[in-house]
């Protein structure tokens, strides 16, 4: 180029060279502890680290998932975050550790490694019911697992049942004996897919198979197994369908004469049957449904739900739930219990069918003969409920652990934190959630009672309560009990330092407790039963320091020998001093009392000094015409405190119950007639507390034996014990100087009673403490064990 003249010649600049910036990379190494095993989240970290351009690796060990991670500092601190607030929905993160550690300038790529041992901290994750994206693929003719029974993914289907121990691999379930096909294999690899990693993973080419058998254990030649039970089921057989926990006897709810047998064969009286229905839509046509019982209904742990019952149940579903205001209720959880809906339904495709209300109504009940533990085997099934079932629709994936359904009831919240919902049984998809403690302490099993019986063995701040085994009455209820205690210990990895039991010396859960002390060199606490149903309410709501318990159940033994059942007690921690009790009633035949209202009943006639009313008003009852020498000989009648008691003389003198074919039949069928009735006021002078805090009832009896309206009667009685429980209760809060309050014991799960008592204490500004997590009743009792012997040793009072 030619410059101008007159002009400078300048060099042309330099192009600008940036300087190379390094990026800054950190590595961390993260534990997280909590419910993160078997729940889909190494491949949630896994896809995060992905989409954060991170490297490293994630496993399983014994204290939960831990995890490297390099990245750029910003990523490193977004994973974090992302893992809390994304979590999958079968996850809980109790905990995360995080340290800095040497980045590894070699590391490409992020992976899932095999899972390590050690000592195990963390905890397998609950069964869960079959989710939206399965049950799409289930019912999508194009889809490879179209009706396949068995479909899950990482988002559902069964864990805590098919699982001998941890870490959590297909290795350590009950899958482990069917091999991936590649299809499936292919899914188990591959990080972008719904069954990434998820170990229960099968599909009709390699899992399990679904067949059915008649009564006598032969096999169908059937090409559809599914099809042919529900063909049976209309024509009104018994089926026993395989669960995730267990068998259920299933039969048409419509049908009478098939609910008839059932009851019949299984030796069931009238206790009512649960009913299984398509969905909410089905459900309202049988209860009116709260927003709370909807929602409890269509949770992931599926329970069953008892609703307000409408009048169609007594008219269509005759002796599914005679004589109560309510019926249980539950939807499909499994994907073979959402096919014989499907059949009934026509088969479409697609899920639409799932929104509308279907006729079809089965009786779902455990597949066990009376009293005796769950069947969860395929040749147990054919043996132990032959005679029962006339068919079995069963598949060949094991279930390792016997886990009965969860039994919940909504009930609104008195206090903050409370859940709406109110425990009768917690087992199936809810057990083995942990319940956080106060604080950590030494590990101990406790043992539970002789009825309701569950165990709890507590590790650091964290509290493992069983699932339900049951009534402890039989040989075979006794080996369950041993075998939960040794699974529990097996998948915690865990030897408890103590074991706690109740008082009573002959219940079966008292032995193996002293069992497992002798064997192991431990000591063995025996805890007072009521101390305990108190103890539990504290434990769950982590309350700290003293607290005025209301303990109101059937029975429990004292320290003074005799029954207990009504107490007003202070507690704090391992102590409990006995406030006052409700007055003693005779029981005329000792236990035989509690099978019987009507003795109960003549009890008070007896207190009343009208015990020559007895023949005449229970002159059907053969031991009526010397049931009033007995009480006034006071032969073979042992004194009880016991609020159960009370609501069997109730019942007896209103002509609602003579004699019990369950356990607490009267008290809810005399709650029953009270709900229908609807609220009336208490009976002024009904009751009065003496100088020593026994509160004494018999005004209130007193009136009910002249009552000419039953269900006026059934109301006033409800009303009237809440009022002088209230009063019980204040004065107890004069004396003692403290304003919390524990309402515990199986007479808790009476609705109008609890509700009533728990508005009445909190509208005087006490802070009611409710079972809320675990059942009142005896439930719930080995978490209050465990919780005072935790106590014990934290003094070293042993």
């Amino acid at each position: 180029m030619n410059e101008e003249p007159g002009t400078l010649s300048r060099p042309l600049p330099r192009p600008t060279v940036q300087p190379r910036i390094e990026r800054r990379i950190e590595r961390r190494r993260l534990r997280v502890h909590g419910v993160v095993q078997g729940v889909g989240f190494r491949p949630f970290v896994y896809r995060l680290a992905q989409e954060l351009d991170l490297c490293g690796w994630v496993r399983n060990d014994g204290g939960g998932v831990e995890l490297e991670a390099q990245g750029t500092p910003g990523n490193l601190s977004a994973l974090i975050a992302r893992l809390h607030g994304e979590a999958p929905p079968m996850a809980r993160i109790d905990r995360m550790e995080a340290e800095l550690c040497l980045p590894d300038p070699g590391d490409r790529g992020f992976t899932i490694t095999a899972s390590q041992g050690g000592e195990v901290t963390t905890a397998i994750g609950h069964d869960s019911a079959v989710c939206q994206d399965c049950l799409t693929e289930l019912f999508d003719p194009a889809n490879r697992r179209w009706r396949y029974p068995l479909i899950n993914c990482t988002h559902c289907g069964p864990r805590y049942t098919i699982t001998h121990g941890m870490p959590y691999d297909r290795v350590s379930t009950s899958m482990s004996m069917f091999a991936l096909c590649p299809a499936c294999s292919e899914e188990y690899g591959d990080a972008r897919d719904r069954r990434f990693h998820a170990e229960p993973n099968a599909c009709p080419v390699c899992g399990p198979k679904l067949s059915l058998l008649e009564a006598y254990g032969v096999t169908v030649a059937t090409r559809d197994p599914v099809a042919d039970a529900l063909l049976r089921l209309l024509c009104g057989e018994i089926v026993a369908v395989k669960g995730l926990g267990g068998f259920h006897l299933m039969c048409d709810a419509r049908n009478p004469e098939a609910v008839a047998r059932l009851r019949e064969r299984k030796s069931r009286d009238d206790k009512p049957f649960a009913i299984m229905v398509a969905n909410a839509a089905s459900a309202h046509h049988w209860a009116r449904l709260s927003g709370a019982d909807e929602d409890l209904l269509s949770c992931a742990e599926r329970p069953v739900v008892l609703c307000d019952k409408r009048d169609s149940v007594d008219a269509e579903l005759c002796g599914v739930a005679p004589e109560l205001a309510w019926v249980g209720l539950m939807l499909p959880y499994t994907p073979l219990h959402y096919l014989l809906f499907h059949d009934f339904a026509g088969r479409p495709a697609g899920t639409g069918w799932l929104d509308r209300a279907h006729d079809l109504a089965l009786v779902c009940t455990s597949a066990n003969p009376g009293g005796e533990p769950l069947v969860i085997g395929n040749r147990e099934a054919t043996r132990r409920l032959m005679g029962i079932a006339d068919a079995y629709l069963m598949h060949d994936r094991e279930i390792v652990v016997r886990c009965d359904d969860s039994v919940v009831r909504s009930l609104p919240a008195v206090r903050a934190g409370d859940s709406g919902a109110q425990f009768i049984r917690r087992s199936r998809g809810y057990t083995p959630r942990a319940l956080k403690l106060a604080g950590k302490g030494a590990p101990v099993l406790a043992f539970g009672g002789l009825l309701k019986n569950t165990l709890c063995l507590t590790r650091g701040d964290e509290a493992f309560l069983s699932q339900h085994v049951g009534d402890l009455y039989s040989a075979s209820a006794c080996q369950a009990l041993d075998e939960v205690a040794e699974h529990l210990k097996r998948i915690l990895a865990l030897e408890p330092a103590a074991v706690a039991h109740d008082l009573h010396p002959d219940f079966p859960s008292t032995h193996a407790a002293e069992a497992l002390a002798d064997r192991l060199s431990i000591p063995a606490f025996a805890i007072q039963h009521h101390h305990a149903h108190v103890a539990a309410v504290q434990a769950e709501h982590r309350h700290c320091g003293p607290i005025i318990g209301l303990a109101l159940d059937g029975t429990g033994l004292g320290t003074d020998g005799k029954a207990w059942g009504g107490e007003l007690l202070q507690v704090d921690g391992a102590h409990f001093s006995r406030l006052g009790h409700l007055a003693p009633l005779p029981q005329p035949g000792g236990d035989q009392a509690a099978r019987e209202p009507w003795r109960m009943a003549a009890a008070v006639l007896h207190r009343l000094g009208r015990g020559a009313e007895i023949t005449t008003r229970f002159h059907a009852e053969p031991a009526a015409w010397r049931m009033a020498e007995l009480l006034a000989n006071g032969t073979r009648c042992p004194t009880t405190t016991s609020l159960g008691r009370w609501f069997d003389a109730a019942a007896g003198l209103l002509g609602v119950c003579n004699r019990m074919g369950y356990e607490g039949e009267a008290a809810m069928q005399l709650e029953s007639i009270a709900t229908r009735y609807g609220p009336v006021l208490p009976l002024t002078g009904g009751w009065h507390i003496d100088d020593n805090g026994a509160l004494d009832l018999l005004p209130l009896l007193a009136h009910l034996a002249d009552a000419r309206d039953r269900k006026h009667g059934a109301a006033q009685f409800h009303a009237t014990l809440a009022t002088a429980l209230e009063a019980w209760v204040l004065r107890a809060v004069e004396l003692q100087g403290i304003r919390t309050v524990a309402l515990s014991g199986g007479c808790f799960l009476n609705r109008l009673l609890s509700r009533d008592l728990a508005r009445r204490l909190s509208a005087r500004g006490l802070d009611v403490l409710e079972a809320r997590q675990v059942p009142p009743n005896d439930g719930g009792l080995a978490l209050g064990q465990a919780h005072i012997a935790r106590h014990i040793l934290s003094r070293g009072e042993t």
